[in-house]
């Protein structure tokens, strides 16, 4: 894949763009956007950007992180707390964000989406109240391990690091999630998944794949 040096600014841009004047694939009044990465490449602070942006021409966004859809401990650690399978396969509940956020979201749903739905450090339910999105929001959902798993996102944005780059911008207690990053890479496969791919080796000079 060849991909051409951006800044942020521009990238931000050009993704703002292209998120204000699409339609929705099933034809539905809201748009659905993935911005996916593994932690080290801080796909929330993209949502954030672009959350941002849109806000400031005038459409309602919903930004939510996979981290607050993470099943209850009983369940994430089963197999122990350094099980990368485990996070890979286990630790969000994807079935909640069918439920709890992209549901609402079809066409003739309530647009009524819950932000989060678990708090890992008290490990107990968050309890937050549902916040609605009127008709011609957009959904942004930031987090790892996003794609592959039918999510009916109108575009997805994928944050690639290099083995390498992953692994020495991957905090030293986290680094056992790294087999799960390689798993995803084979079998999920986010660069072709993805509508756009950004490579964030080096965080002040992104390149991307840009828009088709």
């Amino acid at each position: 894949m060849r991909l051409e040096a951006i800044t942020w600014e521009r990238l931000t841009d050009a993704l703002t763009e292209r998120i204000d004047t699409m339609a929705a694939k099933d034809g539905g009044p809201w748009l659905r956007v993935a911005v996916d990465g593994a932690p080290a490449a801080t796909p929330g602070d993209l949502a954030g950007r672009l959350a941002e942006a849109l806000r400031i021409r005038g459409r309602a966004v919903h930004k939510a992180g996979a981290y607050g859809f993470l099943r209850p401990a009983s369940l994430r650690l089963e197999y122990g707390r350094h099980d990368p399978d485990a996070y890979h396969d286990e630790w969000f509940d994807r079935r909640a964000l069918w439920r709890e956020v992209f549901q609402p979201l079809d066409p003739g749903g309530s647009g009524r989406v819950l932000p989060d739905l678990w708090d890992p450090v008290t490990d107990r339910a968050t309890r937050s109240p549902y916040v609605e999105l009127p008709p011609g929001g957009v959904l942004l959902l930031h987090g790892p391990l996003l794609l592959g798993h039918w999510f009916p996102f109108d575009l997805a944005v994928h944050l690639k690091l290099s083995p390498a780059a992953l692994a020495r911008r991957t905090p030293e207690g986290e680094r056992w999630t790294l087999p799960a990053f390689a798993r995803y890479e084979d079998e999920t496969r986010p660069e072709e998944a993805a509508d756009v791919v950004v490579r964030a080796d080096d965080p002040r000079r992104p390149a991307w794949s840009g828009l088709v």
